[in-house]
């Protein structure tokens, strides 16, 4: 069992990234203690609401080496297969190729001493050239393969245009490494040069930053067809929704017809009195029958999945793996022991009161292989932290100090903090951590690893 990867995606999301293997199962459990002074709770952020709309599920072929991508250019041919088989061999290429610059140049970006940034970032421009060249040493005849080319060859070049113009836009300054510089910018001018030559874009798109960005990303989307596994969500249960829905409609309108026909019996004639008595039973039926289903239908479900994934490649329409999610509050009592003992360890100041979020996803492969030179699939689920801080207060305020006789004040931020104990478990495995989130309105200011049982989880 593979560990699990949790970082910071975005300003207020993070994400976590699994790795199975052909026919592999894992369980991933979240347990998310939320401060009732942030306000989320049930009644104000349902299940529903935050499955829909700030968890997003994906799937993927993966290798270790990102660095150099494993469809070579041999395998890029007309030759070698179908058109599909061209299609998805070139899609391969592309995506392992962008994962591979992004890879290179978030670790490029972390180097802190000049010269060996600009040798790593010589070093980085030089594969990526090479790999390029790789790509365009074959040019298919066919007009329907040179389309798919001509997308991915455009999209490429364009990202390592972005990619490196990006790099140097953040890289040290220094007067003693313009010829590193120049080298790398001419990377980039070749690349435009390039696009430009090859007619892939239109002048009014060049010259209209939104579109020419909107084109690149739809090209992205594209490359990935095949190599990024479709998605089709089920919600389950909603057949015995409905059987409950019925089933309690049907008991109270049977408990108030009785009532109706007894009131009818007891008044021989219709009266005022009469219309006003079963006005009020019908009210009461309006009432409480939405809040007495919905509680019923809370008790049914606890403990229930929601909802099910079914990822297939894109191409093939085959069936990879499939993904269970479930979604609720609970209560401390239901907490597993070893779960609620690494809560406990939280400092006394920390033990506030708070609601219980529980996220629980299995994931089982049902494919015994995968593609040439692929032994593993990436999961990764991100989970967007927006809703959260919609009811939080700013509580901006000022601290003073006394410097001598002089008084000076400096503003402050509110900060929350999410305590989490992620736990990932297969048939034989068991491991536990928890992790320390501190948010403000805005952003994530800090994700924390504490107290662990086993080495689960990497944190960036």
């Amino acid at each position: 069992m593979k560990k699990i990867k949790l970082s910071q995606d975005e300003n207020l999301s993070i994400k976590t990234s699994f790795r199975l293997l052909p026919q592999e199962f894992q369980q991933l459990d979240l347990y998310i203690s939320i401060p009732e002074e942030m306000g989320i709770s049930a009644s104000t952020l349902t299940e529903e609401q935050f499955f829909y709309s700030s968890i997003s599920f994906s799937s993927a072929y993966f290798s270790e080496n990102l660095h150099l991508p494993l469809v070579r250019s041999r395998f890029v041919s007309q030759q070698k297969g179908e058109q599909s088989d061209y299609r998805s061999n070139l899609n391969l290429f592309s995506y392992q190729l962008r994962v591979a610059i992004e890879t290179d140049i978030k670790q490029t970006l972390k180097i802190t001493d000049v010269d060996e940034f600009y040798e790593r970032a010589i070093e980085v421009a030089k594969q990526t050239e090479s790999l390029l060249k790789k790509l365009r040493r074959y040019t298919p005849p066919d007009k329907k393969l040179s389309s798919y080319f001509e997308n991915i060859d455009n999209f490429l070049s364009w990202k390592t245009e972005q990619s490196f113009l990006r790099l140097l836009s953040k890289s040290p300054k220094s007067t003693e490494h313009a010829e590193q510089k120049n080298r790398l910018l001419e990377l980039c001018k070749n690349e435009s040069t390039y696009r430009i030559d090859k007619k892939y874009n239109s002048t009014v798109t060049l010259e209209d930053p939104n579109r020419i960005t909107n084109k690149m990303q739809l090209l992205q989307r594209l490359g990935e067809y095949g190599v990024v596994f479709s998605k089709k969500t089920t919600h389950l249960n909603v057949n015995l929704k409905r059987l409950v829905r019925g089933s309690i409609t049907a008991v109270i309108m049977a408990f108030v017809m009785y009532i109706v026909l007894n009131a009818r019996t007891a008044f021989t004639e219709v009266t005022i009195v009469l219309i006003a008595f079963l006005g009020f039973i019908y009210g009461v039926r309006e009432t409480f029958k939405d809040e007495l289903t919905s509680a019923i239908w809370r008790m049914i479900q606890r403990g229930r999945p929601k909802w099910r994934h079914t990822f297939s490649n894109s191409l093939t329409k085959a069936k990879v793996s499939f993904q269970t999610v479930w979604l609720e509050y609970m209560k401390n009592t239901d907490l597993p022991k070893d779960v609620d003992d690494l809560f406990q360890k939280r400092r006394q100041q920390n033990k506030l009161d708070a609601h219980l979020l529980h996220f629980r996803c299995d994931s089982k492969v049902t494919v015994k292989a995968f593609l040439p030179g692929y032994e593993e699939i990436q999961n990764q689920i991100t989970f967007n932290l927006t809703p959260f801080v919609r009811y939080l207060r700013k509580g901006e305020g000022r601290l003073y100090s006394l410097e001598g006789n002089k008084i000076s004040s400096e503003g402050v931020e509110k900060r929350y903090q999410l305590n989490m104990v992620l736990v990932q478990e297969s048939k034989k495995q068991r491991y536990l951590q928890r992790v320390k989130i501190t948010m403000n309105r805005s952003k994530i200011i800090n994700i924390e690893t504490v107290e662990s049982e086993g080495s689960l989880a990497e944190v960036e």
